[in-house]
């Protein structure tokens, strides 16, 4: 998609600290509201070039809780504000990454007004940002915006004055504020030339003249422009200014400066007393705008732990999520998948329909889905009023196999809503951060597709709990696997975690294992369909729950590693093993006794459920 062809105008303020930000959020909506667009305020978390950009992760999310004032901010303007944090080794990257991502329209950089860095103009990451924009620009001097009731626009034509222009308009609006566009002839100039160069000025300014009254023109003949710009900006609160039109860059290697704006704007900007905004429009065409070097696969991992894992903490106002839930139109279902739950399940329903459903609206819908309890599971559950249904019932006409994978898979079928969440029903210290904290990234990051939740996992030795120990399958098959086979997924702290959420449209196009290897299946296959940015997980603190024994243990990883040999069998287009045994010897000690039990464990696969008529014509007469 075009940048220029967008119908939302799209601002990208970069923001080395939050605070003090307002007079670029104040310049940025004037734009956004006269274009009904919005501004993304972001947050680039620098690392060392000699340290791993994972390191980030701790920083990124205490700059995420910081920007989110700014949302609030947003509200008091009447404008949307996205706030989002990225990971970098320059600042410049992360801010051109952000372009490319967001696709914005106009980058805001705030500029102090002066640069210790020798031989840089505006520092380095303007400078770099400047040189070869990927979109347009406006440096920012702020000397402050409060009271602004007179705005100076020096005119010189070229391709950056009807940026100027624009954003002269667009704050007069905003502060009711009175614009003079000026333009500056030399003294030597003939007279032809001078009445030929004030017919263009004004041939310029008549659209913007016939549309406001708060637009005046002075004329004035000056031996030195920058003289005359600075003598008169002691009478205005705002000068506005384009990149000069023609610009002779020298590379950044030598030892001369360049000038990026040209040199009267730039010599303005550092000179002059009020608040100075410099723009200058993107050059180069849309198909030259990449000119980031793709990462190693160990960095862009890296970078992508930092950016998109969260903390449940982050989400904790729930009524925020809900606002973004309605504000986006979706719905939110939750599925809670049992098999012999007695112990947990009232707990479990109760706690999370009191606060997300009845106390907050950010649940549309909870659904139980059961495997065949023999215990009283679904008595429990049915208390509540909430639907209940046995997986093997659902699509009957399609059979049914044992296994969670397979619950989830026919869950799709009932459940009605764009972000489905599936949490287990087993957790001892259930709490609503068990589904808020999965929602959240999915409500807050829309480049985030999936979310997997993570956190510590204590283990009973002995009738004593111990806080750490749990995950033992995690630590010993799953994550050594996924290095090995599938390095983008090497950052997923806890890929067999049984808390999950998803958008429909792309769960309903992966297929589900329908055992234990449904969790390792879906992370592959989200991977293939979607990339790794679309996958997000949130530290969930810590889950208790019973531990299972260690033949079992065994058996979940049988299932795992049938996956992933799978899989790798599909990405490299052959059979690894043509006969793969699918049953496990389990090893039973007794006392001066031991035998072998034999257990089949077979991992079946069910196709995209997209692909089912039953579905399609379900989710079309929606």
């Amino acid at each position: 998609m075009s940048i220029d062809s967008r119908k939302r105008y799209q601002i990208l303020i970069p923001l080395a600290d939050p605070v003090g930000a307002e007079d670029l959020i104040q310049i940025g909506s004037s734009f956004v509201q006269k274009k009904k667009g919005k501004i993304v305020a972001l947050g680039v978390v620098k690392i060392p070039k000699d340290r791993s950009l994972s390191e980030g992760a701790s920083v990124a999310k205490e700059y995420r809780q910081r920007l989110q004032k700014l949302v609030d901010l947003g509200e008091s303007e009447n404008i949307e504000i996205k706030t989002m944090v990225r990971t970098s080794h320059q600042l410049w990257e992360g801010i051109v990454e952000s372009v490319e991502e967001e696709e914005c329209n106009l980058i805001l950089l705030g500029w102090k007004g002066s640069t210790q860095t020798p031989n840089k103009i505006f520092g380095k990451t303007i400078d770099k940002i400047a040189k070869n924009p990927p979109c347009d620009i406006a440096v920012v001097k702020s000397k402050g915006l409060t009271g602004c009731k007179k705005i100076l626009l020096p005119v010189r034509g070229g391709p950056n004055a009807q940026l100027g222009l624009n954003l002269a308009l667009a704050l007069a609006k905003k502060f009711k504020a009175k614009i003079t566009a000026m333009y500056i002839f030399p003294k030597n100039i003939s007279a032809q030339d001078r009445v030929k160069n004030e017919e263009e000025f004004l041939k310029f300014l008549q659209p913007a003249l016939n549309s406001t009254k708060n637009l005046d023109t002075l004329i004035i003949t000056s031996n030195s422009v920058t003289d005359a710009i600075l003598k008169e900006s002691k009478n205005h609160d705002l000068i506005i200014m384009g990149a000069s039109a023609s610009l002779s860059f020298t590379p950044f290697e030598e030892q001369e400066i360049p000038y990026l704006f040209g040199q009267i704007p730039e010599t303005i900007a550092k000179k002059a007393k009020p608040t100075v905004a410099v723009v200058k429009r993107r050059k180069l065409p849309e198909t030259q705008i990449s000119w980031i070097k793709e990462k190693p696969l160990s960095v862009f991992v890296d970078k992508w732990f930092a950016e998109n894992t969260f903390h449940q903490h982050e989400f904790e106002d729930i009524n925020q999520l809900v606002k973004l839930k309605e504000k986006q139109g979706i719905t939110i279902s939750l599925g809670l998948p049992t098999l012999n739950e007695e112990k947990t399940i009232e707990k479990v329903i109760r706690r999370i329909k009191t606060n997300l459903m009845d106390e907050y609206p950010l649940l549309d819908e909870m659904i139980v889905i059961d495997s065949g309890s023999t215990d009283n599971t679904v008595e429990i559950a049915s208390q509540f009023g909430i639907p209940i249904y046995s997986h093997q019932q659902i699509l009957p006409e399609y059979g049914s196999f044992r296994g969670k994978g397979e619950a989830l898979w026919k869950s799709l079928y009932v459940l009605k809503g764009d972000i489905i969440v599936w949490v287990d029903t087993d957790i001892r210290n259930i709490h609503p951060k068990f589904v808020y904290g999965l929602i959240g990234p999915l409500l807050k990051e829309k480049r985030i597709k999936y979310v997997k939740g993570f956190y510590r996992r204590p283990i009973q030795v002995g009738g004593k709990l111990h806080e750490t120990g749990g995950g033992r399958v995690t630590e010993l098959t799953a994550r050594p696997l996924l290095n090995l086979f599938f390095p983008q997924l090497s950052g997923i702290i806890q890929p067999l975690s049984g808390e999950y959420a998803g958008r429909r449209e792309l769960l309903e196009k992966v297929p589900f294992f329908t055992g234990y290897g449904v969790e390792t299946g879906l992370l592959i296959d989200i991977l293939r369909e979607s990339g790794l940015m679309a996958i997000g997980q949130v530290d969930l603190e810590e889950r208790i729950h019973r531990n299972q024994p260690l033949f079992a243990l065994g058996l979940m990883s049988f299932g795992i590693i049938q996956v992933v040999i799978k899989r790798i069998e599909d990405h490299y287009g052959y059979e690894l093993f043509e006969e793969m045994n699918r049953s496990m010897k389990l090893i039973h000690y007794e006392p001066e006794h031991y035998y072998l039990e034999i257990k089949g464990i077979e991992e079946r696969e069910r196709p995209p459920i997209i692909t089912i008529p039953e579905y399609q014509r379900k989710q079309g007469n929606k």
